[in-house]
């Protein structure tokens, strides 16, 4: 014999279990759901690029890597019309390189190294002040956030991070190109 206080319980689950069993599954977001401040004072929206390869970097107009920045214009100049987009971030977060405004920072970027891609306004890229897109490309690719300035982060036509590459990974270089070829083919 069932004891009656245990039957409500039992048809309680025997009605939502096959509707939990039927329920989507929740997606995951994409780098489509986030903005940046311009560094003119616009909104980057990732989403007015959905569906193309888009390259963030946290940059740094004082660092040893600055002169990456011509590497990025570089992939810039070659890819913008296959559909790469390129997002330049700037951050202070790493050895104070990125002390300045707005305006030093245009200086650099657009002064002394030709730049034409996009640039955010300076957020923070690590840490419990990071930006959104920062937080959200941690928890997509553990073990693979910023640790130093021209970080990469590769985000693929999914909207997903397709691959990451390290301070040490010029823009030029053979692997982060063959990542965007792959990218842009899809």
């Amino acid at each position: 014999m069932i004891d009656r206080r245990l039957l409500l319980p039992m048809l309680g689950c025997a009605i939502v279990s096959p509707a939990l069993a039927q329920a989507p599954a929740m997606s995951r977001p994409t780098a489509y759901a986030f903005s940046f401040k311009s560094l003119d004072g616009g909104t980057l929206r990732l989403v007015e690029h959905s569906g193309k390869p888009i390259l963030v970097v946290n940059t740094a107009s004082l660092c040893g890597y600055t002169p990456q920045y011509a590497g990025l214009q570089e992939l810039w100049t070659r890819y913008r019309e296959r559909g790469l987009m390129i997002v330049g971030v700037p951050s202070n977060d790493f050895g104070g390189q990125e002390p300045g405004d707005e305006n030093d920072i245009g200086k650099t970027a657009h002064g002394q190294y030709n730049v034409s891609f996009p640039l955010a306004a300076k957020v923070d890229v690590k840490g419990p002040s990071a930006h959104p897109f920062y937080k959200w490309a941690a928890l997509e690719r553990p073990g693979e956030a910023p640790r130093w300035n021209f970080h990469k982060y590769l985000v693929g036509r999914d909207g997903h991070i397709a691959a990451a590459f390290s301070t040490q990974t010029s823009p030029t270089d053979p692997r982060l190109i063959a990542a965007i070829e792959r990218e842009l083919r899809k």
